[in-house]
């Protein structure tokens, strides 16, 4: 950047729909998604979903050229699935994996098996410091009973505080990834109103793409249609949001996403559309500092809101809780009458067997393994509710500090 001239930064975001595992025409996608980016002159790739390192590995050779930087964040079972390319030396990385993230038995949704985190890559542009942000929240399967809230929820808080506390020697922040939230959903207004970024979307000076920026369409062949018959126009989930912290100005001049299809190609990069944004980053006179709740000035409505349903969620974790724990103590108790009439049988108390060893071996079998799956489930729920109950003690401190404020 020299003398006044702006930087110009082109960031590249999209959720790469599970590429590898269980997605329709993955290698022709992950051929489809190196050519695009090797063309494009963008600065930062951030990607979500990408499971498998062997696919990471498989770009970061054919973008080598062009991104001769970058990380993939590793956590959970297969991943977290985040990763990041860039034309700029990376000078710190940093990963934190989010405290709740749905729950084992749900096998069908899998949120848990992935270690759905935040990764933080540090650069220095032109001699602007900044920290770059790529996430993944917990998906949203049923918007009329979403029992998954309370857990986005309190990545959301976590995501919001990971970026407060880590961003203070930073010029700009920037977080790009798949939210999972409509932009005007609880967590969006917590997230903005905790941490003061400014959505491009909203900020752009030109935009072109699907209407209201949707990233999730019907338009899409890889989308599910039943899930947006409620929205003809598809939804926003996926976003890239930013701020100047120190002495710095930082205007979205356009967003761009695509529209059901990749560019000159008859299909999509993934179910999610990308998201396109060039920003420029000038320095200005005076710092602008980092004054808390900047983007949301009811703050405390916000925050209150929130706290109400990670309690509703604490409620329902507690619930859960004492259900395994009283299914435990059966199974045992069930065990301990086993062994009574085993032993009994043993020294003479009884004349004969009182069941047959067949079924009761089967019975005993089956006692230890409801303990073993009741107990393991007592154990999850109870670090739910300790990490929960964390959340709203954190929100309640941060509100009663909001209510303090003159």
């Amino acid at each position: 950047m020299k003398g006044d001239a702006p930087l110009q930064l082109r960031v590249f975001d999209l959720n790469c729909w599970g590429i590898r595992y269980l997605s329709k025409r993955r290698q022709e996608r992950v051929e489809l998604i190196g050519d695009t980016l090797r063309q494009e002159d963008f600065d930062l790739v951030l990607l979500q979903e990408v499971w498998s390192e062997q696919d990471y590995s498989n770009l970061k050779a054919k973008l080598g050229g062009c991104y001769p930087f970058s990380h993939y964040f590793r956590s959970g079972v297969i991943g977290s699935g985040l990763c990041i390319f860039s034309r700029f030396p990376i000078l710190d990385t940093l990963l934190y994996q989010y405290s709740l993230n749905g729950y084992p038995y749900m096998l069908q949704h899998g949120d848990w098996f992935c270690g759905k985190s935040v990764g933080l890559v540090v650069m220095k542009i032109s001699g602007i410091l900044f920290n770059i942000y790529v996430t993944h929240l917990h998906a949203e399967y049923c918007r009329e009973k979403d029992t998954y809230l309370p857990h986005r929820l309190v990545q959301a808080w976590e995501l919001a505080q990971f970026i407060r506390h880590t961003s203070k020697a930073a010029d700009v922040v920037l977080l790009g990834g798949d939210l999972n939230m409509h932009p005007e959903d609880v967590g969006i207004r917590l997230l903005r109103g905790w941490t003061g970024l400014r959505d491009a979307f909203a900020e752009a000076m030109h935009f072109e793409g699907c209407e209201d920026g949707c990233t999730l369409i019907p338009k899409n062949r890889f989308t599910d249609k039943a899930e947006l018959l409620p929205f003809p126009l598809g939804i926003r989930i996926d976003y890239i949001l930013y701020k100047a912290i120190s002495s710095f100005v930082v205007k979205c001049k356009e967003l761009k996403t695509t529209t059901g299809t990749a560019p000159g190609m008859d299909i999509p990069f993934s179910d999610h559309e990308a998201v396109m944004a060039t920003l420029h980053i000038k320095r200005q006179g005076q710092a602008a500092g980092d004054t808390l709740g900047t983007a949301e000035p009811m703050m405390a409505d916000v925050v209150t809101e929130a706290r109400t349903e990670v309690c509703v969620g604490l409620r329902a974790a507690q619930r859960q809780r004492c259900s395994t724990g009283r299914m435990a103590v059966l199974a045992l108790l069930l065990l301990l009458v086993q062994a009574t009439a085993a032993l009994g049988t043993l020294v003479g108390l009884g004349t004969e067997q009182p069941f047959p060893k067949l079924s009761f071996s089967l019975l005993a079998f089956s006692a230890i393994g409801i303990l073993l799956l009741a107990t393991g489930l007592h154990l999850f729920h109870t670090m739910e509710v300790k990490m929960l109950l964390g959340t709203e003690e954190q929100m309640q401190m941060a509100l009663r500090a909001l209510q303090e404020r003159p």
